[in-house]
């Protein structure tokens, strides 16, 4: 899924009992636990040593590092070994819970400083927890980590819908390039092994070596995948799991993406109309079809003539998808446009670009082990079908098709094998897991986390009615946040409802307020897992 994350940019414990009388009950510190291997072809992690972090932001929450080591190949746990990127921030408590285990989604997100996560979370709930941020299997710091062209992404890049058979031919030699650099990089070792499963039995060597019987998770975007997949693999080891905006296990990969593909021009549309109830502080149109019209004539026009000589219709694309994914960047996006539009000056908006797609040594990381990993969770389709989907669907939604289609396209010609997607299940799982999503969320669309709901009968829904951002929890909604702090207090979810339906209706987060235009900086208010993904340089 483009950039589910962002894509864009934070567990186990030794416990007496778990039943529903004794969820409150005292934890066992984990210095004092001793845990078999269980569960990842009895491989043993040796211990974490911590230290000093590298990172700036984490030494300043008081945060420490480390790495563990795990290996290549859970087929061959005597083998090649790589190591994982961990942080942790220890709990103040006097009551401990156990260790929360954090991941941002992607697949590819940078998650090692979201350790920082719990300080988001209202009240005290947060300091019971040993909260861990790690880095995935080739990601950011782990070690070794992918970068296969950090110069894909570029600055006025070729049209991403394929009008002429040249930029169809383009367009795949750049996908096919992609992926052969992918197989020569240092780091290709990893590209038969990046698969969910396996970054979920690193999560089980990460219970281990923190010496817990079982984990607590708090996953975004992608990270409920991973999730919903430790759960079914592990489903004794699960505490208290919060999914947030549920990936849909029924469409991945390439179904998920094609229907990104139909809910971001819904959204792109909301946003249009919402830039028209606000025509005086940007004077862009007075309804959201002007706008939109404008909109895609100016796509085109710069097709022909990219502004700056640099900013061309794909970076338009690109800058206007994150108004698709959240609220947070509405009045910044809309000034930066505004002023391309009234006074012809791109500079604000080149800025928001190269946030989203930044250019140099080792910065398609993410996108790099993004691939890697949606090119083998599951088979994808040749070609030819891939073409005629993303024809047929931008006919009638034409904002994200193409784009996201291009994305992906490398998977076309991934060197390494794609596996079987895990049937994933909550049936065997004992514990209440609490689901959050907003009605539009258009990255992983709202009826995931029914069919999520559906498969876990432990679970509750919060969803934010009518909302349109992606991952939002902890953003200072209190309707959501505050069920958030109850349950990883004391376990407590909102009673089950019957039906295909949410179990708790919260307000939605809040579109910023509209100003006149004067430049366009970064945001400045946004959920956690944003500001953190725009520190780390990960969407």
């Amino acid at each position: 899924m483009k950039r589910l994350a962002a894509g864009f940019a934070v567990a186990g414990l030794v416990v007496t009992s778990l039943a529903a009388g004794a969820a409150n009950g005292a934890v066992t510190h984990p210095a004092s636990a001793t845990v078999r291997a269980e569960a990842t072809d009895s491989y043993t992690p040796p211990p974490i040593t911590w230290g000093r972090c590298k990172d700036q932001t984490l030494r300043q929450h008081g945060a420490q590092c480390g790495f563990l080591t795990v290996p290549l190949d859970y087929a061959n746990p005597t083998g090649t070994t790589i190591k994982l990127a961990v942080s942790r921030i220890q709990h103040t408590a006097k009551r401990y819970q156990g260790v929360m285990l954090v991941n941002p989604g992607g697949p590819g997100g940078s998650g090692l400083v979201l350790s920082i996560l719990g300080g988001f979370v209202p009240g005290t709930s947060h300091t019971t927890y040993d909260w861990i941020g790690f880095d995935p299997r080739g990601v950011g710091a782990s070690e070794p980590s992918l970068s296969c062209n950090g110069r894909y992404f570029h600055l006025d890049r070729p049209s991403y819908v394929p009008s002429t058979p040249q930029l169809r031919n383009v367009w795949l030699r750049r996908s096919r390039s992609y992926a052969d650099a992918c197989a020569k990089a240092t780091g290709s070792e990893l590209l038969g092994h990046v698969k969910t499963v396996d970054t979920a039995r690193d999560m089980d060597s990460l219970r281990i070596a923190l010496g817990q019987q079982k984990i607590n998770y708090y996953g975004f975007s992608y990270g409920t995948y991973l999730g919903q997949v430790y759960a079914t693999m592990f489903p004794n080891r699960v505490r208290r799991f919060v999914l947030d905006s549920n990936v849909d296990p029924r469409t991945v990969w390439y179904q998920g993406n094609l229907d990104q593909d139909v809910a971001f021009d819904r959204n792109i549309g909301i946003y249009f109309g919402w830039l028209a109830r606000h025509h005086k502080a940007y004077h862009l149109g007075r309804s959201g079809t002007a706008i939109k019209r404008r909109w895609y004539a100016e796509r085109r026009l710069l097709a022909q003539h990219p502004a700056g000589g640099v900013f061309g219709p794909d970076e338009l694309t690109d800058v206007f998808t994150d108004a698709g994914y959240y609220v947070y960047d509405w009045d910044v996006i809309a000034r930066a446009y505004a002023n391309l539009m009234h006074h012809g000056r791109v500079a604000g908006l080149v800025r928001l670009d190269r946030a989203v797609n930044p250019v140099g040594p080792g910065t398609d990381n993410g996108y790099a082990m993004y691939l890697a990993t949606e090119c083998t969770d599951a088979p994808w389709p040749v070609w030819k079908k891939q073409a005629a989907d993303n024809w047929r669907i931008h006919r009638q939604h034409p904002f994200l098709t193409w784009a996201n289609g291009w994305y992906n396209a490398p998977c076309s010609f991934w060197h390494a094998k794609a596996g079987t997607p895990v049937h994933v299940t909550g049936a065997n799982v004992k514990s209440p897991i609490l689901l959050i999503d907003e009605s539009n969320d258009a990255a992983t669309p709202y009826e995931g986390s029914l069919e999520v709901r559906s498969l876990f009968p432990t679970s509750s829904l919060i969803e934010g009615v009518g909302g349109t951002t992606h991952a939002g929890s902890l953003s200072g909604v209190a309707c959501v946040d505050n069920s958030v702090a109850r349950y990883l207090a004391n376990g407590t979810v909102p009673a089950r409802k019957p039906g295909r339906v949410s179990d708790k209706k919260c307000p939605p987060v809040p579109p910023p307020a509209a100003t006149k235009p004067r430049g366009a900086r970064l945001l400045q208010h946004a959920s956690p897992l944003s500001r953190v993904q725009r520190l780390s340089g990960v969407r």
